[in-house]
């Protein structure tokens, strides 16, 4: 039988300027269970008592316990009265015998409750802002204008004097990605990138049949005087290029070699396509849309900073015209992005639930870092402030398929340079502090990785 809980002791803690008070108590009651205040099973005060208590109307508290209800936070039976739900954890065991996948740069898996129950309650909220509109009716394809502003608000911090018509929802960044190259360039014609590039736009060419020219790159990423000699060689259609935590080397340009490429690409009339996947991870760096708005084409993905599960990407163009250039291109090849994804970004964004995700993937790929840089051998690797992927040069006799192969028989994958070289790939591997769903499954892969390391690679080997 359920216990009952001292019904004369529990009394919410509102929080003030919260919103609706119905909503207040609800979300007080989320913070109460996710801190172990309320556990499951617990009876919650009657009705009326809570009313009398907190010294509110009755259908106030009625129409609290009917929202914490939808959340599924609470289980009401009648006669009996409304009891903390019992709730079954979705999270992976800490060592689930499977194959710990760190070759997808996910964002790590946070542990905040109340966080994840503010992302879910935004699900359960567009009912309320956008009724059957959303579910039954097509959209522009560039985005709804609510929509583009929520894009404008995320960015205004890193690019000034935004504005939303020259904001583009796309669906996902690999959707901008598309819709861009393909306005720039065609078929036979060349766009120039890092000799190491995130392996989506060396696909998205192909298909379009357009040719990468890769550029030597250092430390800091791309190197001007490469760029430049590639420009008077190949008169590119555009730039490529992720200046900020470069995938899959980390390398973030500083602000001398982001001014030197831009003035490169003046020079030559190429427009840059700025990939910005981790921007809004690292404070402080002025991307190169804040720099040169009138050339680039900055996209803005929330998979690495969000939710890969949104499948939204804001674009930011020059101007309005190309605006209505690549919301032809997004109606050509997908039509529009999701109008339901697109308005629960809107949504987190509004509301704050964003910024706190994002604060909140941080707060966890610090203490990632912390335990790779705890576990690997130094010098071995690349790694930055802020982001949650890491590159493993390998010393020799090791090569990368070797190394991935052992680490996959180990029930670990990793990627290999050759998904991202446009030459010849050097000797190292990309590995995603993200993808191990608990920081003891991280340490243990990593342990072994450094194992593997610290022995020859005939040691380790199992072939008969």
């Amino acid at each position: 039988m359920d216990r009952v809980a001292d019904e004369a002791t529990w009394k919410p803690t509102l929080q003030k300027d919260a919103g609706p008070l119905y909503q207040a108590i609800a979300d007080a009651l989320a913070a109460d269970i996710a801190s172990g205040k309320l556990s499951a099973g617990v009876r919650l005060p009657p009705q009326r008592s809570l009313a009398h208590a907190l010294g509110i109307d009755f259908t106030t508290v009625s129409r609290a316990y009917a929202e914490a209800r939808r959340r599924g936070l609470v289980d009401a039976f009648v006669g009996q009265g409304t009891f903390v739900r019992r709730r079954v954890s979705s999270a992976a065991p800490a060592s689930s015998g499977g194959l710990i996948d760190m070759s997808m740069n996910l964002p790590p898996a946070f542990d905040e409750p109340a966080l994840a129950e503010r992302l879910w309650s935004g699900f359960r909220s567009l009912e309320e802002s956008g009724g059957l509109d959303l579910l039954l009716r097509y959209q522009e394809p560039g985005g709804a204008h609510a929509d583009r502003s929520a894009g404008a608000d995320w960015l205004s911090g890193r690019i000034p004097d935004i504005s939303a018509d020259r904001v583009v929802v796309c669906p996902g960044a690999q959707g901008a990605l598309l819709a861009v190259a393909g306005l720039l360039a065609g078929p036979g014609e060349v766009i120039c990138t890092e000799s190491l590039t995130y392996a989506g736009f060396r696909s998205l060419a192909a298909h379009l049949r357009i040719q990468l020219a890769g550029i030597a790159m250092d430390g800091e990423g791309l190197l001007p005087d490469a760029f430049e000699a590639a420009c008077r060689k190949h008169s590119p259609k555009a730039l490529y290029c992720t200046p900020t935590l470069h995938n899959p080397t980390t390398a973030t340009m500083s602000p001398a070699r982001r001014e030197a490429i831009i003035a490169i690409a003046r020079e030559h009339n190429v427009p840059i396509i700025e990939d910005d996947a981790y921007g809004a991870l690292v404070p402080g760096v002025a991307p190169l849309a804040a720099l040169a708005p009138d050339i680039v084409y900055h996209i803005a993905g929330l998979a690495k900073s969000l939710s890969p599960a949104l499948r939204i990407a804001y674009l930011v163009v020059p101007d309005v015209r190309a605006a209505v250039r690549v919301s032809g291109s997004i109606r050509a090849t997908a039509g529009m992005a999701s109008p339901i994804t697109a308005a629960l970004a809107t949504r987190w964004i509004e509301d704050g639930t964003a910024a706190s995700v994002c604060k909140a993937i941080a707060r966890e790929a610090t203490a990632r870092r912390a335990i790779a840089a705890a576990q690997l051998p130094p010098n071995c690797y690349r790694m930055q402030d802020h982001g949650y992927h890491l590159w493993l040069l390998l010393p020799s006799p090791w090569t990368r398929s070797e190394f991935a192969s052992r680490l996959r028989s180990a029930g670990i994958g990793v990627v290999g340079s050759d998904a991202f070289a446009l030459g010849a790939a050097p000797e190292a591997v990309r590995i995603g502090l993200g993808g191990a769903a608990t920081r003891q499954d991280l340490t243990r892969s990593l342990h072994i990785a450094t194992d593997l390391l610290n022995e020859a690679p005939a040691l380790s080997s199992l072939v008969v």
